[in-house]
């Protein structure tokens, strides 16, 4: 019910703004015709209505078209004044939207209707010289079209301030570009189909793009989110699209993603039927960009809705999109490490290895290994850069796909464990240092897992990739092993446990994992 209201509050508003003042009229009008007016003639109740002479169809009609003008430049002053501040804020093609809104243009239409109703309607009033014309249905019609013309600023200018409520804008946005697929057939035009789509992904990313710089996580998120969405809804409906829809040509070949891709590529994303895709994802690496060392919470909400993307293009079963946001995730990470954002890195990495979690839930063996792939390079990339932290983080996410696969039986489970012992490199500097350390916990922490389950082999695996350590470092990372007790990190994170945390079980093994080190007692 209350639902119901809201969407017709518009109507309900117009409703009781005309019924009010009508029956009060009314209502006075009684008072005065009855008991306290002062009348002349047999005029009856309702004919004062209509019987007008000259004079009074002149004093009537006189200064209407004025005020009905007056009030047509009142509504198109505050409307433009509102319009363009919103356009400033958000996007320039607000303006466009705005004037092309239905509602917009009927309530417009109507104060200009009545404006140059009144003009005509006080043209034909005629007296004098034994001849007269009083329009007394015109002089009716124009009183009740200046009534509804007073009536309808209040409303509008709710409605307008409505329409340009940032929420509103996007989901106007994110309809616009259903509408556009849902038409989108063999027969009709394709080219300014593709081009309409790729304008509103553009005003989603101007609208995103615009509220990191003023600040505002809530419109950017909004804008964000809705990019998602349209390409979720777009999964599901563009198998049977028309080949011609999926080719990269004509005016979009001009499109600023594309018009310096090499004519070989452009061929490939094509066949590979994801230019949209590519599109939409591009959107999210500027936004990423912009919000590097900014506005952090952006770029999670960026990771967080390309993780949900890539799990959707698992279950719809699309590789080329898989592998695409595969891409971009890589470009997340590494614009990341350029500008030293470790705090974001470390959550990215985590909406990373939850779709790699996906990926191993789904069977997909090649894509896991490649995304595991992906977590060494960026971890030796980071310890070059001296930001071993991420390293660190790299090393225990690979321990957590490990011990996924083992526990699910996946056959890819000791190429992952080989990729793990892969990711360290020895020590150059103190930072270099700490990270390597980090490292060495995932691993034994993975040995500890393999001795749970009895899988000594496995174990002494790990154990060789590191019987060389310095043992005074192996003694240390020992102490620090065992004296973790609490799963909770001190501060307040996303992945919401401490790294160092083993369960009790777990943390028994410690004592058989480090007795295969002969000096380590020493």
């Amino acid at each position: 019910m209350i639902k119901a209201l809201r969407k017709n509050f518009l109507y309900i508003a117009i409703g009781l703004l005309a019924l009010v003042p009508f029956v009060f009229f009314l209502i006075v009008y009684g008072i005065d015709y009855f008991w306290m007016g002062t009348r002349e003639g047999d005029l009856g109740f309702f004919e004062m209505f209509h019987r007008m002479s000259v004079d009074d169809s002149r004093q009537i009609l006189g200064g209407m078209g004025e005020v009905i003008t007056a009030i047509l430049g009142i509504v198109i002053t505050v409307a433009s004044i509102v319009v363009q501040l919103a356009a400033t804020r958000y996007t320039p093609r607000i303006t466009e939207m705005f004037f092309k809104d239905r509602t917009n243009l009927l309530i417009l239409a109507f104060f200009i209707f009545s404006a140059v109703y009144c003009l005509f309607v006080n043209f034909i009033i005629r007296g004098g010289d034994g001849q007269s014309f009083i329009p007394v249905a015109g002089s009716i019609v124009n009183v009740l079209l200046m009534t509804f013309s007073l009536i309808l600023i209040a409303p509008y200018f709710m409605y307008v301030f409505h329409f340009l409520e940032p929420e509103n804008i996007v989901r106007g946005i994110e309809r616009q570009v259903s509408t556009n697929l849902v038409r989108v057939r063999p027969d009709t035009d394709i080219e300014q189909l593709q081009q309409q789509v790729v304008r509103n992904v553009e005003q989603l990313a101007d609208i995103a793009i615009n509220a990191i710089e003023q600040k505002d996580k809530g419109i950017a998120t909004s804008a964000i989110d809705s990019l998602r969405d349209l390409l979720r809804e777009y999964q599901t409906i563009k198998d049977p699209l028309p080949e011609k829809w999926f080719t990269v040509a004509g005016p979009l070949r001009q499109n600023t993603e594309f018009i310096s891709m090499h004519r070989e590529v452009l061929h490939e994303i094509s066949e590979k039927r994801t230019w949209l895709e590519y599109k939409t994802l591009r959107q999210f690496q500027m936004i990423y960009n912009e919000s590097l060392n900014r506005m952090r919470d952006i770029n999670y909400i960026v990771a967080i809705d390309t993780r949900y993307l890539g799990e959707d293009a698992i279950r719809n079963r699309q590789p080329e999109t898989l592998r695409l946001i595969l891409k971009f995730f890589n470009t997340y990470l590494r614009a990341t490490l350029n500008a030293k954002d470790v705090r974001t890195a470390y959550n990215v990495l985590h909406q990373y290895r939850l779709m790699a979690e996906a990926v191993l839930r789904a069977g997909l063996d090649d894509q896991l290994l490649e995304i595991a792939g992906y977590f060494r390079y960026y971890g030796q990339v980071g310890f070059g850069m001296n930001i071993a932290f991420i390293t660190e983080t790299v090393a225990y996410d690979l321990c957590s796909l490990c011990e996924l696969a083992f526990s699910a039986g996946a056959p890819v489970g000791d190429r992952l464990l080989d990729i793990l012992l892969e990711v360290d490199k020895e020590a150059e500097g103190e930072a270099q240092e700490k990270g390597l350390r980090g490292v060495r916990k995932a691993q034994i922490k993975m040995a500890t897992y393999f001795l749970l389950h009895e899988d000594a082999e496995r174990a002494h695996r790990i154990f060789l990739d590191m019987k060389h350590e310095p043992i005074d470092r192996i003694r240390s990372i020992r102490q620090e092993l065992i004296s973790v007790e609490s799963k909770d990190f001190w501060e307040v994170i996303d992945r919401g446990e401490n790294f160092d945390y083993l369960h009790p079980e777990r943390r028994a093994m410690l004592h058989d994992f480090f007795a295969k080190f002969p000096d380590l007692g020493k």
